[in-house]
């Protein structure tokens, strides 16, 4: 975290230096950010919703948000979800309790989310265009 702020200061010192508040807030922001805990919830029933989720999770502590992952074009669930609650040991203490456990006739795969890969430089793939070729080059056309 030590590192973070260094950065923050480093990039905004004259902002930093005319404002402790910001200075203050963004340290904050830190502080909650290395406290709170995403959740990843795997093989939910296509028929549970957020407020599902909501409510299995805060029986554990304090939710900031549930949310049921859903198809772009069908609307349909895509059979998982993220909880995001502000204290870790509430959290730790949810995946303990709710791993394997049924919410909406399912059981349920519950852990710590993973961070996001990076989209920005996917290589690989792709392929392209027309290749070889039909032969005859020297042949005059006409």
């Amino acid at each position: 975290m030590l590192c973070r702020v260094m950065r923050f200061t480093e990039i905004n010192l004259g902002l930093a230096l005319r404002s402790p508040e910001t200075f203050a807030n963004f340290e904050q922001h830190l502080l909650r950010e290395e406290i709170q805990m995403n959740i990843y919830v795997g093989n939910l029933s296509f028929d549970a919703t957020d407020d599902d989720l909501r409510e299995a999770f805060e029986s554990y502590g304090t939710v900031d948000t549930a949310n049921v992952i859903q198809d772009n074009y069908s609307g349909r669930s895509r059979g998982f979800g993220f909880v995001e609650m502000p204290e870790r040991t509430e959290a730790e203490a949810a995946i303990a309790g709710l791993d394997g456990q049924e919410i909406v006739g399912r059981p349920v795969k519950v852990n710590e989310a993973r961070p996001r890969p990076a989209r920005g430089d996917r290589r690989g793939g792709g392929g392209g265009g027309r290749g070889g070729g039909g032969g005859g080059g020297d042949r005059n056309r006409w």
